[in-house]
């Protein structure tokens, strides 16, 4: 083969990722009904929508107080991971390292709905009622562990500044999650050892399991966190928000073998308004 046909087989290659790569670009910057493949393949799934034809600063949506707002289809994607970590400098305080995320496109959290209720004194309440509020995620840090947690916007309650008249781009809400164990009960360990099923401890040390090894001592506790929604755009026709969000957050303990890490999760959230 000489160097013209390779030159020829090289130029092929570079127009079809070039034309993929705007096409992608294409279908992902617009609100058009997408069919199966259009979306297999290219990473679409795990996106939020963006809103189109956005107010910033001035569009409303009304809330009158006593009333309530459903929304639905909210999705909260997320784009950036930090885990808290101890300094192997005694004189120097933790902070928190960016990691680098494993799981594939499957990290968003998406067909959330709940209401948004105005108080007498303006403040608004949003109240997460049901949906895809949970996502198993992995990422990985600069030293090369690997952190497992689980993503969660469940039972979410969160309450914004008094004095609103309904929801704007000055609209910030700020409250709790519930976060689920990252392993269930019926989860085995390496050695067989379970909560639900399998052995109870490993090595013959049933008796005084908790001195010598911790992880024969199975704790599926729950934790909490918080979640920090800030809204950046909205349409007053469609009914359509956007913004930023913030979740703090602790990692799983593979039911209590590890110690929880704490972690700051960033992204971007969508959500539709009625």
């Amino acid at each position: 083969m000489n160097y013209r046909n390779i030159i020829k087989i090289i130029l092929v290659a570079c127009i079809s990722l070039t034309t993929l790569f705007w096409s992608s670009n294409a279908i992902a910057s617009t609100n058009l009904p997408l069919t199966y493949e259009d979306v297999l393949g290219t990473g679409l799934a795990n996106k939020c929508p963006e809103v189109f034809g956005s107010s910033r600063g001035r569009g409303v949506i009304s809330i009158a107080p006593g009333e309530s707002l459903d929304f639905d289809g909210m999705c909260l994607e997320p784009t950036e991971f930090y885990v808290k970590e101890e300094s192997g400098n005694k004189r120097k305080e933790a902070e928190f390292v960016k990691g680098k995320i494993l799981t594939r496109s499957t990290s968003s959290l998406d067909f959330v709905k709940g209401t948004i209720t105005a108080k007498e004194d303006g403040t608004l309440v949003m109240t997460e009622r049901e949906g895809l509020d949970y996502q198993a995620i992995s990422i990985k840090l600069p030293g090369g562990e690997m952190v497992a947690f689980l993503f969660s916007m469940k039972d979410y309650v969160g309450t914004s500044q008094p004095g609103l008249e309904g929801l704007s781009t000055s609209t910030n809400f700020e409250g709790s999650t519930f976060v689920p164990t990252y392993r269930g009960a019926n989860f085995i360990d390496p050695k067989g050892r379970g909560m639900g099923t399998g052995y109870s401890a490993a090595e013959g040390l049933p008796a005084k399991r908790s001195e010598y090894d911790q992880r024969s001592v199975k704790d599926d506790s729950t934790s909490t966190g918080k979640l920090y929604l800030e809204i950046a755009k909205l349409n007053s026709e469609t009914g359509e928000i956007a913004g930023t969000f913030e979740c703090e957050q602790l990692s799983g303990t593979d039911l209590g073998a590890t110690e929880a890490k704490e972690l700051i999760i960033r992204g971007v959230f969508y959500a539709h308004v009625s």
